[in-house]
């Protein structure tokens, strides 16, 4: 039987668990991918917690696999899939699985490879890369602006500075001093976290891009004439409203995969996997994100 990385309850590390479970069978319009890897995302362990994405409902069937972004390879469509076969490399959402060996994921959610990209970097896109871009495009400053990004060291930061900076923008990177040298890397200006880290900013910003939320994004907000250019990833909806932001539109297409796999082809936007942890040290891999010691993007790789 094939293994996943599952949650058997909700609440800490304690609930954690790898175990064999049933082959996933695809459904009409789906497929069933051989996992080759896995991203791991702060959302990972927060859905262990109880957390609900926005518009999420329903009960949460226990165990419950973790794992929100998967690249493979095609071992079996379900009724009615089209332009996927059978040994196609893919990447996308996974509808059941993650960290796991096979999962199903649905056509809406699901893009080839390129061939040109590895599948430890395609299985860093769904999740992060997308957000990312999703963001960005939501501002839509002119070439030439500066944008402020708060978190710039974390795997959506890392993907929003590089592709701000392929569209022409200036940017400037909110993290910690450790991530200071990686932040000036990706092109972005640095500004350490801490008490009076808006003193830092150098002239004027022209849009917000929040991945961090509480008092650090109601700091951000203050340094924008035009609160429109406020987003965030960060903070509830209600939260970023009354400040005169809003939250990031996710755009959930194949197109939106393919957007941000040819940025990595083209040589626009580098994951920064940093490290890579297999199947069976999944829980050392979720507790990296989990405590924030991660700089760039985690990956489990399945063998």
């Amino acid at each position: 039987m094939p293994k996943a990385y599952v949650f058997t309850r909700y609440g800490g590390p304690e609930t954690e668990a790898l175990v064999q479970v049933d082959r996933p069978v695809p459904g009409p319009g789906q497929v069933l991918v051989r996992v080759r890897a896995a991203g791991v995302n702060p959302v990972d362990w927060k859905q262990r917690t109880g957390y609900r994405r926005p518009g999420e409902s329903g009960e949460r069937d226990f165990p419950a696999y973790f794992g929100n972004e998967v690249s493979g390879v095609v071992e079996e469509v379900g009724e009615g899939v089209e332009g996927f076969a059978v040994g196609d490399a893919v990447f996308g959402r996974p509808v059941v699985g993650g960290y796991s060996e096979y999962a199903l994921l649905s056509v809406d959610l699901l893009a080839p490879k390129p061939a040109a990209l590895t599948f430890t970097d395609a299985a860093t896109l769904p999740v992060a890369a997308v957000t990312a871009y999703d963001g960005i495009r939501q501002l839509d400053l002119p070439a030439g602006a500066t944008l402020l990004v708060t978190g710039a060291g974390g795997g959506v930061g890392v993907a929003a500075v590089q592709i701000a900076r392929a569209l022409g923008l200036h940017v400037v990177g909110l993290s910690s001093e450790a991530k200071k040298d990686f932040v000036a890397l990706l092109g972005a200006v640095h500004v350490p976290s801490g008490p009076g880290w808006t003193e830092g900013v150098p002239g004027r910003v022209d849009g917000v891009y929040d991945l961090v939320g509480g008092d650090v994004l109601e700091d951000a907000a203050t340094l924008l004439a035009d609160r429109a250019k406020l987003i965030t990833a960060g903070a509830p909806p209600e939260v970023v409203e009354k400040l005169g932001g809003a939250r990031v539109a996710r755009v959930r297409t194949p197109e939106r995969l393919a957007a941000v796999a040819d940025l990595v082809v083209s040589g626009d936007l580098d994951p920064h996997v940093t490290q890579t942890f297999p199947l069976e040290q999944a829980g050392e891999a979720l507790r990296t994100v989990e405590e924030g010691h991660a700089r760039g993007k985690i990956v489990i790789e399945v063998a």
